[in-house]
């Protein structure tokens, strides 16, 4: 990865020109550097960012210069001080969301949104099993869950990530390099099975989540951090109890404007209660972003990754 210049035209029909404040980092920006999500080369990488509008082009209403804006999915190219992007693709921040807050909480945010929301209607008494419960989607997700009423245990790659996964809500934390980490899992819920296995981790964890669910219970894939899931024999769900298994995404959920932005008033309003919070872990400039990547790919990051232009 490497930081060049270019001269930026001014939008076109249906965009605004933002300077950016503040980007996120998720690690989808890895799986696309790495070529498991592959895209076109050169490339720009990185999906969320927050900033100022400059200019709008033609036919652009409702967002003018100097709104404090958001985005998580306008394509790729975040990794950015200023750019062009779809209008549509913007929400206004509250006065009460920070843009740091915002291109830190967005995707993801966003991603336990659906989660809790669309996926399984998260209830009181729900017992929830959240892989990387120390990561920046499995604390909000943790959070807000919590605040939802249900009880989490969360796993971490890491024992000292541990008091991080406890701080967000977890009601027991259990070590995933213990190769019998799903006997932990029963032991910390005295034998009790989750409603829901929210697994972001993939290759190293999913065949073990099965063994997690409770009868007729959901195990929801829906990150890699580890490598492609594997392939499950649909027999399998049915010998580990009529399991439910998905594969779902957050941009599907948010690609009309009207659900992205009913969506993101529905984030806004949980960071508003306190039920998502803002957990940055560290801060990189924009020129270090190769640092970036590496501190994510070795599991050095807890919480959100903040990147300033």
């Amino acid at each position: 990865m490497t930081i060049v210049e270019e001269d930026l035209a001014p939008p076109a029909a249906g965009e605004a020109r933002l300077r950016h404040s503040a980007i996120g980092f998720n690690f989808i920006d890895i799986y696309q550097r790495r070529g498991i999500r592959k895209l076109p080369l050169p490339t720009g990488l990185g999906f969320e960012a927050a900033g100022v509008v400059e200019a709008v082009g033609p036919g652009v209403s409702g967002i003018g210069p100097d709104d404090r804006v958001a985005y998580m999915n306008a394509g790729v190219g975040a990794y950015a001080d200023r750019r062009n992007v779809p209008a549509a693709k913007l929400v206004k921040l509250p006065e009460a969301v920070g843009d740091e807050a915002a291109a830190t909480l967005l995707f993801k945010g966003m991603t336990a949104q659906y989660l809790l929301r669309a996926t399984h209607a998260v209830a009181p008494g729900d017992l929830l099993l959240v892989h990387s419960a120390a990561g920046g989607v499995g604390q909000i997700l943790t959070r807000w869950a919590t605040a939802l009423g249900a009880t989490v245990i969360g796993t971490t790659g890491s024992p000292h990530k541990t008091p991080a996964a406890l701080a967000a809500g977890c009601a027991a934390v259990i070590d995933l390099n213990d190769p019998d980490w799903p006997r932990a899992f029963l032991v910390a819920t005295g034998g009790r099975k989750a409603r829901v296995v929210y697994d972001a981790v993939g290759q190293d964890t999913l065949l073990k989540s099965l063994d997690c669910a409770a009868p007729f219970g959901l195990v929801v894939s829906y990150g890699n951090a580890s490598g492609p899931a594997p392939a499950i024999d649909p027999e399998l769900l049915g010998q580990k109890g009529g399991l439910y298994l998905t594969r779902p995404s957050v941009f599907p959920h948010n690609a009309e404007e009207g659900a992205l932005r009913a969506h993101a008033a529905d984030l806004f309003d949980a960071i508003v209660k306190g039920h998502v919070k803002v957990d940055v872990g560290q801060r990189f400039p924009l020129d270090r972003i190769v640092d970036v990547h590496r501190a994510a790919e070795e599991r050095r990051a807890e919480g959100a990754i903040l990147i300033t232009p």
